[in-house]
């Protein structure tokens, strides 16, 4: 089984590693987090570097995956893609066997998709995006690069979530409707209307 080393602890790290034991393709190498942290375990996994100790890791790993979470902003994610790229190593989807994605979707490398999550037939899902429990993508919508879908969201058939851009938990997004780049949607919103970019949308007036 190859080895696989995730970039980024916490709680979004450890929804990642329950994921990627239950599918059961990669085999988790170790951690890298903050500093302070090297030596400790999470999970049981190992905390072996930090950031700056990725060129050395990439000289004896292949698979890597982002497991910094994203809520306000998605740049640190983007920075740890970007350098990944740089380093030209594998960034694998990696996908929860209770999620469903449709034969006729496609979702690009470095994404997550976690439990009981959907994808359905004809949605496209970007580089380095989380698709968080329970999110339901439907038919024919577009999700950009560096996106978070959160729990219990729902991007409804042709909506288009453009890069960068985070959806908050139990948030609905009408079917086509375009959320633009570096938008912010609050959770429980009911996005009717397009959303200009750099907008922080909660639905109320």
């Amino acid at each position: 089984m190859d080895k696989i080393i995730l970039i980024g602890g916490g709680g979004h790290c450890t929804s990642c590693i329950d994921v990627i034991e239950q599918e059961n393709r990669f085999q988790i190498g170790g951690i890298v987090d903050l500093p302070d942290k090297i030596g400790e375990k999470q999970l049981g996994y190992p905390i072996i570097g930090r950031d700056e100790d990725l060129p050395r890791l990439s000289e004896t790993y292949t698979f890597f995956l982002i497991t910094l979470g994203q809520i306000k902003t998605p740049q640190r994610r983007i920075a740890l893609y970007d350098l990944l790229l740089e380093l030209q190593v594998s960034l694998p989807t990696v996908v929860s066997p209770r999620a469903y994605i449709s034969p006729h979707a496609h979702i690009n490398d470095g994404t997550i998709i976690m439990h009981n999550a959907l994808v359905n037939a004809g949605a496209t899902v970007g580089a380095n995006c989380i698709i968080n429990s329970c999110a339901i993508i439907e038919h024919d919508a577009r999700i950009g690069d560096h996106c978070h879908i959160s729990t219990n969201a729902v991007v409804n058939g042709g909506a288009i979530i453009a890069g960068e851009s985070f959806v908050g938990s139990g948030a609905v997004i009408r079917d086509n409707i375009r959320v633009g780049r570096r938008s912010l949607i609050g959770g429980g919103a009911n996005v009717m209307e397009d959303v200009p970019e750099d907008t922080f949308y909660t639905g109320r007036k």
